[in-house]
């Protein structure tokens, strides 16, 4: 009876843990359900946070409209907090296990934000020192911002886990950004005395895809808030919309899947899976770092020279480092960098621009590439000096992309400047020194490549320089760069394939490497686009502007789809089906035109059949 007994009540624990187990298994699929609803919950108060920030801060209001933006974002704050503390309660490991470092941040400052709403009216001595800081509306805004555009970031990086095709990502990802910029710059605050909403449309295209063609005066149009505005457009439109999006995701948490890391990975051009993150990371210190150290250049470089105020020398100088290292061509100065004061005081800020415009037309795998290459000869100085083993290490310091862009750049570099030096010493640069004329010609040898900026009139060009800056604008800077144009990659590879064309070899090899057969075949679909483009946009163009001069729109033309940014001087005199037909060309030329065709063609695979092969006649 006993050991009948005592097999009973094992059966009946094993039976109560089973049903135990059971139930902890049945709450599975609503936690997971409850998690689901409040991230989506929380991706949609991230977009209406941001959106009345928007409206709160570039509009004026009233107090009872001031007060429902306000209730809107303490809504979404709520949301936010809700979020964190329901995703610790109901999966502490796998927070402590996949979380990183930003997500820590946020989530603690999210949640700083508290008693705010617990206790909106502090008491006692304690409180009140601390109420200037914890209470702050201004402290309280800038942490529910700062969640919401990471919350926002990390959910259109999930976005890439339902195997969306990367091509129609990028293309709608800077078309949304050039649509909602385009109603940022309208708000009062952005604008002195308005703009309507095509040239709006325009700037906006202009700045996210980093071009610098305008058809309203930039410097006497916006306000500083409107300038602060065009600088993050410039720098989105620069890094690139899934550069910041994948590294707030990546960095806010690291369980993305394996496709959305492999999406980008080929984005960015990283060598290796393991290695994305440390990728993103170089390219956003290198941007930070490179803007910096060029603001800093420019500010004393101009300082004292402009009859400008600390503060406004300070934003002169961060402006225009940041629109030169993404090759807009923005400029916050009355007559842009062919400022008189500029060209009659100092010469030093074109060459700090022009180092600013090579660097950022070079490309960031490159930029990676030579940072590690740096740290080598660095690291084997020290080994040798210290008489150390040197460690095993690759045999080629540099790749074979980093060897033809920096090859080919120097050449066209070289090439362009004498050029236009012989060209325009007695026209364009009559009545400068010897050292001023080299000074501009080294900065408009590097302008056509996508930078936008003038030191000197287009206009008074002549036709022959005219038609070596339109091939500069159509060779571009380097692919993965902020340059437009068909990319010095491309048409390296172009002249490349030529060679072994004429000599009759039957593979390109160049640096004791052979260039993959897909790459030519890419490198001549692009070649072949971009001419086809131009002609149906210059002939659109033609047919609309038939009272302006042709030369003028060629020119134009050339400079949006190349997102170059220079002008003859006719783009205030468009009219707005001409300024909505430019927005589409700087729009695909800097998706690009086999990536925006790529939305609607998708990859295809060849059928197994093999045809039989046959030549075609080509003289």
């Amino acid at each position: 009876m006993a050991a009948k007994r005592e097999g009973g009540i094992q059966q009946t624990l094993r039976n109560l843990k089973y049903s135990y187990n059971r139930a902890v298994i049945d709450l599975r699929p609503y936690t997971r359900f409850i998690l689901n609803f409040l991230g989506v919950l929380a991706f949609i108060a991230a977009i209406f946070c941001i959106i009345s920030g928007a409206v709160y801060v570039g509009f004026d209001h009233n107090e009872t409209d001031a007060g429902h933006l306000s209730g809107v974002i303490k809504v979404c704050q709520i949301v936010f907090i809700i979020n964190v503390v329901f995703n610790i309660v109901l999966k502490p490991r796998e927070n402590t296990r996949n979380s990183r470092l930003l997500k820590w941040i946020v989530d603690i400052a999210i949640l700083l934000t508290l008693p705010s709403l617990l206790f909106p009216n502090p008491q006692g001595a304690l409180l009140a020192a601390v109420e200037s800081v914890a209470y702050n509306k201004w402290v309280i805004y800038a942490i529910v911002g700062a969640y919401a555009i990471v919350e926002l970031s990390y959910g259109l990086n999930k976005v890439l886990d339902r195997k969306i095709n990367p091509s129609m990502l990028l293309a709608t990802s800077f078309l949304f950004f050039i649509i909602i910029g385009s109603f940022i710059l309208m708000m009062p605050r952005c604008t002195v005395n308005g703009i309507s909403y095509i040239d709006s449309l325009f700037v906006s295209t202009s700045a996210i895809c980093i071009t610098g063609l305008t058809p309203v005066d930039v410097a006497t149009t916006f306000t500083p808030f409107g300038f602060l505005i065009l600088s993050i457009m410039i720098q989105i439109g620069g890094l690139g919309l899934m550069t910041f999006t994948s590294f707030f995701a990546l960095f806010y948490s690291g369980n993305n899947s394996v496709h959305s890391q492999v999406i980008v990975k080929d984005m960015i051009y990283s060598k290796t899976i393991n290695s994305v993150l440390s990728t993103l990371l170089y390219i956003l210190g290198f941007t930070l770092a490179i803007e910096l150290i060029g603001a800093v250049a420019i500010f004393f470089s101009i300082h004292g020279t402009l009859g400008m105020s600390l503060e406004d020398e300070l934003i002169f100088s961060g402006f225009h480092s940041l629109s030169a290292f993404c090759n807009a061509g923005f400029s916050n100065l009355e007559g842009g960098l062919s400022n008189p004061a500029l060209l009659q005081v100092n010469q030093s800020i074109y060459i700090i621009a022009s180092v600013l415009i090579f660097f950022g037309g070079l490309g960031f795998p490159i930029l990676v590439n030579l940072k590690s290459a740096i740290f080598r000869y660095v690291r084997n100085f020290f080994r040798r000096i210290f008489r150390k083993r040197r460690r095993h290490e690759p045999a080629h310091v540099y790749d074979m992309n980093t060897k033809i862009v920096l090859v080919t750049t120097l050449i066209i570099f070289v090439v362009s400047a004498l050029l236009f030096f012989i060209f325009e010493y007695n026209n364009s640069l009559a009545g400068m020194s010897v050292s001023d004329k080299i000074v501009h010609s080294i900065f408009n040898s590097f302008i056509p490549r996508t930078a936008g900026f003038s030191s000197v009139n287009p206009a008074g060009f002549l036709n022959i320089t005219l038609i070596m800056i339109v091939v500069l604008m159509w060779i571009g800077g380097g692919s993965q760069s902020t340059a437009g144009g068909i990319k010095v990659n491309t048409f390296a590879v172009l002249l490349l394939e030529l060679k072994a064309a004429i000599t009759g070899k039957r593979v390109v090899v160049v640096y004791n490497r052979t260039i993959a057969h897909e790459s030519i075949r890419r490198a001549c679909a692009v070649v072949s686009l971009s001419i086809l483009a131009f002609v149906v946009y210059a002939m659109l163009l033609v047919a609309f502007e038939p009272s302006l001069p042709v030369k003028a729109l060629l020119f134009e033309t050339a400079s949006a789809l190349f997102t170059v940014g220079s002008s003859l001087g006719i783009t205030e005199e468009l009219s707005d089906a001409s300024k909505i037909l430019l927005s589409t060309a700087m729009f695909l030329g800097r998706v690009g035109l086999i990536s925006f065709l790529m939305v609607f063609a998708g990859q295809r695979k060849d059928p197994p059949v093999h045809h039989p092969v046959d030549n075609v006649i080509i003289n």
